[in-house]
C-alpha cells in the first residue's frame, strides 16, 4: 500500500458535495488545519472516486478494511491513531477523507499542491485498485439546499457559500407560501415582471424568482440575499460570517 507522510489538512465537515470541499488557494485563516503524520493512499475508478467526493453514503467495506488504522494524526507532539482516514485520487483529483470511526465520509479535504504533485507522480506506474463498488450506487438527486455543481462553476468559496445562504432562504418563502411576500421579492430581483407579476400564482412566482437566481452569482444576487435575511437572526450570522472571512496566504 501506498502512503503519504506529513500531510496537511483542512476538513470539510458533513458536506455531500465537492464543490464545499475547499481548494488550497480558497482556505482561511480561520480554518483548522491538521497535520496526518501519515496516511494511506488509494488509486480508484473514477466512478467511485465522484461517489466518495459528492456523496454521505457508505464507503466500500473492502476499502475500510484496507485502510482501518492505517492513518495517524499528530497533534502536541503525539502520534494519534484514526480509524478510517486515507487519501483518494482517480489520477486527476484528489481527496482526504476521514470518516470519524463511522463508515461514511464525514470529513473531507483538499491537499496542498506540492503534495497534489506527488500524489499524481506516485500512481502514475499504478493502476486503479478494484473495490466492491456498483456504480449505480452512485446516483444522485441534488435540490434547492443542495445544488447542482453545474449552478456553482466559476464562484469562489465566499459566493457558493452565500448562494447556498439564499437558496436557504427561497427554501424558507416555499415553506412560507406568503403570496405578496413572494411577489415583492420577485419584483425585487426582476423589476420587469411588474406588470404580470399579479397574474402569478405563489408557485408560478417562487418558480420564477428560483429560476432567475439559479445560474451563476452577481452583484445583484448578492444585493437579494442581504435584503432576505435581514431580520432573521440565524441567516444573518451566515451573512455576517462570509462578509468578515479572510481567505489564508498559505500553511
Amino acid at each position: 500500500m501506498l502512503y503519504l507522510h506529513d500531510v496537511w489538512v483542512n476538513w470539510f465537515e458533513g458536506e455531500e458535495n465537492g464543490y464545499n470541499v475547499c481548494s488550497f488557494h480558497e482556505w482561511r485563516k480561520e480554518d483548522g488545519i491538521e497535520l496526518l503524520d501519515q496516511v494511506p493512499l488509494l488509486y480508484v475508478q473514477a466512478s467511485l472516486y465522484h461517489y466518495i467526493e459528492n456523496d454521505l453514503q457508505d464507503l466500500p467495506k473492502s476499502l475500510l478494511d484496507a485502510v482501518y488504522k492505517r492513518a495517524y494524526l499528530r497533534k502536541n507532539q503525539e502520534r494519534i491513531s484514526l480509524e478510517y482516514a486515507f487519501i483518494v485520487t482517480d489520477g486527476t483529483s484528489i481527496l482526504a477523507v476521514d470518516t470519524m470511526g463511522y463508515t461514511l465520509p464525514v470529513r473531507k479535504s483538499r491537499l496542498i499542491p506540492r503534495q497534489e504533485r506527488l500524489v499524481y507522480d506516485m500512481v502514475e506506474q499504478h493502476s486503479p485498485e478494484s473495490y466492491d463498488f456498483h456504480e449505480d450506487e452512485g446516483d444522485k438527486e441534488y435540490h434547492i439546499l443542495s445544488p447542482h455543481p453545474v449552478t456553482m462553476i466559476g464562484l469562489t468559496r465566499k459566493e457558493r457559500q452565500l448562494k447556498q445562504l439564499l437558496m436557504m432562504t427561497l427554501d424558507q418563502l416555499k415553506t412560507v407560501q406568503n403570496l405578496s411576500e413572494v411577489r415583492y421579492w420577485l419584483t425585487e430581483w426582476d423589476p420587469g415582471y411588474y406588470g404580470s407579476i399579479n397574474q402569478l400564482d405563489f408557485h408560478q412566482a417562487w418558480q420564477q424568482l428560483y429560476n432567475g437566481v439559479t445560474d451563476g452569482w452577481t452583484k445583484e444576487h448578492e444585493e437579494l440575499c442581504r435584503k432576505l435575511v435581514k431580520g432573521q437572526p440565524f441567516f444573518e450570522k451566515l451573512w455576517e460570517l462570509e462578509q468578515n472571512n479572510e481567505v489564508n496566504k498559505g500553511v
